[in-house]
């Protein structure tokens, strides 16, 4: 039988810190995992991608505008990092 695997704590998808303590792309990623736990995966690309905050927050932002939108390419965490300005 095969040990579970363990899910990765962070700042933004516990319960252990107040979200107004969160940095702004924080609280996004939290309120984006605690409405679709699914998507903590492509919520964690971006978090822990090679981003300025700033930029991170413009990626966590336009990521969270594309869930409404199934069109929206920012769907992708990897065209959000992009047009925020990662690589």
């Amino acid at each position: 039988m095969a040990a579970a695997k363990k899910k990765k704590t962070t700042r933004w998808n516990t319960d252990d810190v107040p979200v107004e303590e969160l940095a702004p792309s924080e609280q996004i990623a939290h309120e984006i995992v605690l409405q679709f736990g699914d998507l903590a995966p492509s919520v964690t690309r971006i978090m822990e991608s090679e981003l300025s905050d700033d930029e991170r927050l413009s990626a966590m932002t336009l990521f969270q505008h594309a869930l409404s939108d199934i069109d929206d390419p920012n769907r992708d965490p990897r065209v959000a990092i992009a047009a925020a300005g990662g690589s």
